[in-house]
């Protein structure tokens, strides 16, 4: 982890409400998917806004956000040539075992940003089926990239893009099909998450979790994204996630 100046290349909307921002880092930086950077924004906007890495290469590395308050206002303005400072990589990110060949990718919301990066660093040694849900068909993004997994599965809440349905329920109708996967990752809202936890314990399959917390540092110190643990500690989403296994958190 360290603060690289990032020079944006490319800042452009991807999707409705949904833009993609691309820096050049004045150093390289190793980074496992599932990990996310700290952007300062500048301005009177003090604390900086924690995104998840969509894809890094060499320099270049490119974090997909959703357009929500002022700070994301404010990156979304932030022109070809403009700099910042990017705190990276932060998280544990996710890892497949040798032995976990199917992976299953189930995401929702800005959630399916991590799983790309999990697309990419996987797809050449992992055999992956992506279910991923969109609001609508202006949502839709990352097409491209999901494509590149063995199985890809999009639908959308109102049936305007693909199946009338959510991702949990894409996954879970495959899996009725005998299509079972050795280990299941995800990222996506709260709800979504515990739906999956659900199905995944009575399935009985591994399944890793990618949480969505608020954060101020982004380092473990000033503890605003705690989550509840099922051994009844706490954890820290940024430090100690923000993927956990499913089984150990609480939804």
């Amino acid at each position: 982890m360290r603060d690289y100046i990032g020079t944006i290349v490319k800042n452009e909307k991807i999707a409705d409400n949904i833009h993609a921002v691309t820096f050049a880092l004045n150093e390289d930086c190793k980074v496992r998917c599932g990990q996310f950077g700290n952007i300062a924004v500048g301005g009177t906007h003090l604390l900086r806004r924690p995104i998840a890495i969509c894809k890094a290469e060499g320099r270049e590395v490119t974090f997909c956000y959703q357009i929500k308050g002022e700070g994301t206002q404010k990156l979304k303005g932030m022109e070809v040539g403009a700099k910042c400072n990017v705190l990276m990589p932060l998280g544990n990110g996710f890892y497949v075992e040798e032995h976990e060949k199917k992976v299953a990718l189930v995401g929702g919301g800005v959630g399916v940003f991590p799983l790309i990066s999990v697309l990419r660093e996987y797809a050449s040694t992992k055999e992956i089926a992506a279910y991923i849900g969109y609001r609508n068909k202006g949502a839709v993004c990352g097409v491209e990239d999901f494509a590149k997994a063995q199985k890809f599965i999009a639908v959308t809440d109102d049936g305007s893009y693909g199946a009338q349905m959510n991702a949990v329920q894409a996954f879970a109708a495959d899996l009725a099909k005998g299509n079972r996967p050795d280990v299941v990752l995800s990222c996506g809202p709260t709800p979504m998450l515990r739906a999956l936890k659900a199905l995944i314990e009575k399935e009985n399959i591994p399944c890793y979790v990618s949480l969505e917390e608020r954060m101020g540092c982004g380092i473990g110190a000033c503890l605003v994204c705690v989550c509840d643990m099922t051994d009844g500690k706490h954890a820290r989403v940024c430090k100690d996630g923000p993927v956990f296994n499913a089984k150990d958190v609480i939804l």
